[in-house]
């Protein structure tokens, strides 16, 4: 009986004398950050093939800034209600989230893009009906409704803090539609504002504001998406929305 007490005191002590290194999270492990939205965090054009995430996309370059591992969930094409389900069905995105310690949200840009085409094509080149129809569709629209969801579905798996990017003008000056989104981003961005000021810590990263009128420098010619500087831009914008600067 004496050996048996003996060995479980030694077993005892052992368990914690090694605890701290053999369970406890290493305090070298580097913090993550999960991306998740469409092209834009993807960095949908700047590689040579499009099968992966550019390296040159922000969730990376944040990552190389802020010391942080990334996993970049970005998938070309998708609007809110893609992301929304991936969030709620896919373990995958769910496990990626949980582990998190930094989540980046960029989505809602496809959504009014196709809401934008849809207005120019029934509106047959009536810039009043245009117009119309374009406040009607994006009145009826569930986009910010589904990032609220996109927002609630990330906190029910981690309290990490999360930046939400607005969205920026991506037509350049000598496009007409350039002045055609310049008129309707400010109440659409205002809406953006909304869910990160609703919501806690959710930190807006000002796209918008960052890319102004330079689309000449941040976006591709002949394309809606990020050059490279433009990429970088999200980044610096990011880090400063987190406070990682």
């Amino acid at each position: 009986m004496k050996k048996l007490i003996k060995l479980i005191v030694v077993l005892l002590l052992a368990s914690l004398l090694v605890a701290p290194g053999a369970f406890a999270k290493s305090d070298n492990a580097k913090e993550s950050l999960v991306a998740v939205g469409d092209s834009i965090p993807f960095g949908l054009n700047l590689g040579q093939t499009n099968q992966n995430p550019a390296k040159t996309s922000y969730p990376y370059l944040i990552g190389k800034l802020a010391d942080l591992r990334v996993r970049n969930l970005g998938v070309p094409g998708w609007q809110s209600d893609q992301l929304l389900e991936a969030l709620q069905t896919d373990q995958k995105y769910r496990q990626a989230i949980i582990h998190s310690d930094y989540v980046a949200v960029t989505i809602g840009n496809n959504d009014l893009l196709a809401i934008l085409r849809e207005a120019a094509t029934e509106s047959g080149g009536n810039q009043a009906l245009f117009q119309q129809l374009l406040q009607l569709k994006l009145s009826q629209s569930d986009v910010f409704s589904n990032i609220q969801q996109i927002i609630t579905e990330i906190r029910s798996l981690t309290d990490s803090p999360i930046v939400l990017y607005n969205v920026y003008n991506p037509f350049q000056l000598t496009d007409p539609l350039h002045y055609v989104a310049d008129a309707v981003l400010p109440n659409i961005n205002a809406a953006f504002a909304g869910l990160a000021f609703a919501n806690e810590d959710v930190y807006l990263a000002d796209a918008y504001t960052a890319f102004g009128n330079n689309q000449a420098l941040y976006i591709l010619p002949g394309d809606i998406h990020p050059t490279n500087a433009g990429q970088a831009k999200l980044a610096e914008i990011g880090l400063q929305a987190l406070s990682l600067y």
